[in-house]
């Protein structure tokens, strides 16, 4: 295995070598409604990562290392090895009777490609924390823009959840159920949707202001459990980042 990690390293630093890479960091703040009746929002300092040298990536908080594709300036796919957090959840305390439901880790396999400014993404991911011991499938369509001096990127999101994930999030159990006097809720997979777009603008030659927004539309699955208040989640990024080559 040490020697697989060494060949990968060196291979990367030959990519580099070959070509000046972009980095993007930077350090902002993360906000994301949760749907449960009684539970505040997220609020959390979040890092920033953009890279993506053909071998490696990272997007925002995403990690990922491709083994099959091809990256050129108008045309690019891959299949990679991909890992992101999942900030879902709240403590027992926030909902009378009911148990405490954790944030997560997701890893799986992800397909990308883009060809000039639009660009489509589908990952399939399970929970790595055993959380809710499951997988989800997540599509992505895009389109990159300019104008004036902002750059958009908007997206199109569906999510496919597994039913043993929504039991997790939004269902009730028996001794749940019994502790608030209601009936058990067990809810079918469903079907997410979301919207969502970064918007840069530069402050410097290399500072830029990012700010992403983004809304969630529950399955009706979701929805239709006692726990639940509210139809969409909404969250938000707002940072600045620095851009450099190396």
């Amino acid at each position: 295995m040490k020697y697989i990690l060494i060949l990968v390293f060196i291979f990367s630093h030959i990519v580099a070598e070959e070509t000046k890479q972009k980095i993007t960091l930077g350090l902002g703040s993360y906000v994301q409604t949760q749907p449960y009746t009684n539970v505040d929002a997220l609020v959390v300092p979040s890092p920033v990562i953009f890279f993506d040298n053909g071998l490696f990536y990272a997007r925002w908080t995403r990690f990922g290392v491709y083994f099959l594709g091809e990256k050129n300036d108008d045309f690019s796919w891959g299949f990679s090895l991909t890992a992101q957090p999942r900030t879902y959840g709240y403590e027992s305390s926030d909902i009378q009777g009911m148990d405490k439901r954790e944030s997560s880790f997701e890893g799986g396999l992800a397909f990308s490609m883009q060809k000039d400014q639009a660009w489509f993404e589908v990952m399939a991911l399970t929970d790595m924390l055993d959380r809710y011991d499951s997988w989800i499938l997540k599509t992505e369509l895009g389109y990159d823009f300019k104008l004036g001096d902002f750059d958009f990127y908007p997206s199109l999101i569906a999510i496919y959840q597994t039913s043993d994930f929504m039991n997790y999030y939004y269902g009730v159990t028996q001794k749940e159920a019994t502790n608030r006097t209601e009936s058990v809720y067990a809810p079918s997979s469903g079907m997410q949707y979301g919207v969502q777009t970064y918007i840069k603008y530069p402050l410097t030659k290399q500072l830029s202001a990012l700010v992403n927004l983004r809304a969630d539309k529950l399955p009706s699955e979701a929805t239709s459990s006692t726990i639940v208040n509210d139809d969409y989640i909404y969250s938000g990024l707002a940072s600045l980042i620095y851009t450099f080559e190396y």
